[in-house]
């Protein structure tokens, strides 16, 4: 989550709302990313999309069945769907999203019976920290 975090801390430097996320493969990170949805024009660069289009790219498949995803915030619906196509393994996430999360809050994509599958999930790992930033962030804007 400590990279997760700094992914997130570069986002809110860039403008970006601060998420970041991660991809664990065997223990070794092999892509992470933030937010890029202001400097892409992209309102699906989300740090969960970029992140798994960047480890299925560097793992040469669509299937990221043996991977662990952290991300600094409970992810959205579309991002959870992407989680479920991807086969993930696990889904680690700091804060909740009660306004627009998809996992625990909204959508609850997983608890879905047409949704094939569904990690292993973790929440509140770095709630805090992540949170903070968050809070921080969006406090500057208002």
């Amino acid at each position: 989550m400590p990279e997760a975090l700094a992914e997130a801390r570069t986002a809110a430097a860039r403008g970006e709302v601060p998420v970041g996320a991660v991809i664990a493969y065997q223990g070794n990170i092999v892509a992470s990313a933030g937010n890029r949805t202001l400097e892409l024009s992209d309102p699906t660069a989300h740090a969960e999309m970029l992140v798994i289009r960047a480890a299925s790219t560097r793992l040469g498949s669509e299937r990221l069945t043996g991977c662990d995803l952290y991300v600094t915030l409970e992810p959205c619906a579309m991002c959870a769907g992407a989680i479920a196509n991807a086969r993930l393994r696990r889904l680690y996430y700091g804060a909740d999203d009660v306004k627009s999360g998809g996992v625990a809050h909204g959508a609850r994509v997983f608890a879905h019976s047409t949704c094939h599958h569904k990690p292993d999930i973790l929440a509140g790992l770095g709630a805090e920290a992540s949170a903070g930033l968050l809070h921080d962030f969006f406090s500057q804007r208002r």
